[in-house]
């Protein structure tokens, strides 16, 4: 009964070192919103999960506006066919979050087929209670 008790509690306890925080949980969901959105653009959405002073950094050097990423995306500019996001970390102190991952996707902008294989840093800051993307910015790997 002993060995049971100390094997219960050393389960629970290092449960709760990986449980993520309620913030750390609404940055999770925002960011698979986002996620989804960018393969199926809305403007509406996209404004909505973007702050207006977002800055947008591709792999490629190029930084985008709020305005200029959204146009991007709801024009076909840039085209994503496919989005895989793996070894996520979000961090959340404040009202900042700060979140990493590495995204595998597949691409179709121009018209023209691609793949695309990046690390992704984005910076979340909460306004009015809802997460909004502050800045991204991605490098090849």
């Amino acid at each position: 009964m002993k060995q049971l008790l100390c094997l219960l509690l050393v389960v629970t306890t290092g449960n709760m070192l990986f449980a993520q925080s309620k913030d750390e949980n609404d940055v999770a969901t925002v960011v698979e919103s986002f996620r989804k959105v960018m393969i199926d653009p809305d403007k509406a959405i996209l404004e909505k999960l973007t702050a207006a002073e977002l800055s947008y950094g591709h792999s490629n050097g190029k930084v985008q506006s709020q305005a200029e990423f959204v146009d991007a995306l709801v024009s076909g500019t840039s085209d994503f066919v496919t989005i895989d996001l793996s070894e996520q970390t979000i961090k959340v102190t404040g009202n900042v979050a700060v979140v990493r991952h590495v995204l595998n996707g597949t691409n179709n902008d121009g018209g023209k087929p691609g793949v695309v294989k990046i690390a992704v840093l984005m910076v979340w800051v909460k306004q009015s209670k809802e997460w909004k993307l502050l800045a991204r910015q991605a490098v090849k790997i």
